[in-house]
């Protein structure tokens, strides 16, 4: 009951009850809420204290926006006189209400640039498209989420701030508050294991351990105020707002054709969707672990093809990885190898774009990449061989002069013993 009830009065906070665009009164800008926080602050029912508490931190407190801003009635005047529904009171609007009660503020430009001007005013326009607001306006579905279920009434805050529900390092969690719930979301028969599969995934890595927030959450991938599944034919245009290169090779592949034949989902299909992990060369190939095994045997095309592939790469790394180890020992051996170095970095940067050619699964464009890459390790290597040859040659250099230095001292000594001697 707690809940609902919150849900219902965050409505109270965002939108005015009033049949016109509310405007905050000056006392209301003074003290937001009025008589309305004094008496509901002091009362022992949470269901009608808590909010009374959780709203002067609301950015709806902020802008200087009051109860009655929302749930009409008269904030001056006293005892329950101000909540009279003759004032346009309104304690707590159904569920199915909510989306045009927030709307009556958020979908008005006039209204909202007053306070936000770049704050988009279709949400309610776009509510009504996803699969939450489709139910609940063809089937009278009052479990699915609306404006409240998000943006917790009487608390809302900014996205950017920490504490927000909808700040990306809590989307994830406000989303699991229903879609986690067995119980809640048995009726629908979908799955409740996103959350838990999204926190093993890179992306939620990138977010809670690297702190970029710019990696995808929930609403990234499924929208926000339009929130639907991504369907096998625009899964790939989900990830290409990240992956861009990756789903521009797969886009001009047979497996594009050949996954929407199939009804699949292309990224999706080899990646996974919530649990998705860190690319590496592994999954490439028909070795253990790899993804091409699921569909390719060693017999086919195809598993030929990944097999290729999987060898140019593997060869380009080992080649990588042992010029660099060769340019680093001359390094700190004192020579001069930065120029080989940067040269380097150019087979790096080859085996990089070779990884992403892999998704067009074309061998002759992966050789390509992969032969530009071999050129170029040939190259720093001879460069290393140089640098060790060098240095080779000067402590040889350097032995000779110490021997012959060493020699001059011990002819030096005995021609002083043999002086002494004399004496």
């Amino acid at each position: 009951m707690t809940g609902k009830f919150t849900d219902v009065v965050f409505l109270s906070l965002v939108l005015a009850a009033q049949l016109a665009w509310p405007t905050p009164s000056t006392a209301q800008q003074q003290t937001p809420g009025g008589n309305c926080i004094a008496c509901h602050a002091a009362l022992s029912d949470e269901r009608l204290s808590a909010p009374a508490r959780a709203f002067p931190d609301d950015i709806h407190a902020g802008r200087g926006f009051g109860c009655a801003d929302c749930h009409g009635g008269d904030p001056t005047a006293p005892g329950l006189a101000g909540m009279d529904p003759a004032l346009g009171f309104l304690a707590k609007p159904e569920h199915e209400e909510i989306p045009q009660f927030c709307g009556r503020c958020h979908s008005s430009a006039q209204f909202m640039r007053q306070y936000n001007p770049s704050l988009r005013v279709d949400q309610v326009a776009e509510y009504e498209t996803s699969v939450h607001g489709r139910r609940l306006t063809q089937f009278a579905d009052i479990k699915v989420a609306t404006c409240a279920s998000c943006h917790p009434a009487h608390s809302i805050r900014p996205p950017s701030d920490p504490l927000s529900s909808v700040n990306p390092l809590n989307v994830a969690e406000t989303c699991a508050s229903c879609h986690g719930d067995v119980e809640y979301m048995a009726e629908y028969g979908i799955s409740t294991n996103q959350h838990e599969a999204y926190q093993t995934s890179i992306h939620w890595h990138m977010m809670s351990e690297e702190r970029d927030l710019s990696a995808p959450t929930c609403n990234d991938c499924h929208g926000n105020h339009g929130a639907a599944p991504p369907g096998v034919s625009w899964v790939g245009n989900v990830c290409r707002q990240c992956h861009a290169v990756m789903a521009d090779h797969f886009a001009q592949s047979r497996h594009a054709t050949t996954f929407a034949m199939l009804g699949v989902p292309g990224c999706a299909t080899c990646h996974n969707n919530h649990e998705i992990q860190q690319a590496n060369d592994s999954m490439l190939g028909l070795s253990e672990g790899a993804v091409c095994v699921r569909c390719h045997t060693s017999n086919d095309r195809g598993g030929q093809t990944a097999s290729r592939m999987r060898g140019l790469i593997d060869s380009l790394r080992a080649d990588f990885d042992s010029v660099s180890d060769i340019l680093i020992r001359a390094e700190q051996a004192g020579m001069e190898v930065s120029e080989a170095q940067f040269e380097l970095s150019g087979a790096q940067s080859a085996l990089v774009t070779a990884r992403a050619a892999v998704h067009s699964f074309d061998i002759e464009l992966v050789s390509a990449e992969t032969e530009e890459g071999f050129a170029i390790t040939a190259e720093a290597h001879g460069h290393g061989l140089d640098a060790l040859a060098d240095l080779q040659f000067r402590r040889m250099g350097l032995a000779v002069s110490v021997t012959i230095i060493l020699v001059l001292i011990a002819g030096l000594y005995l021609k002083l013993r043999d002086i002494e001697r004399r004496g």
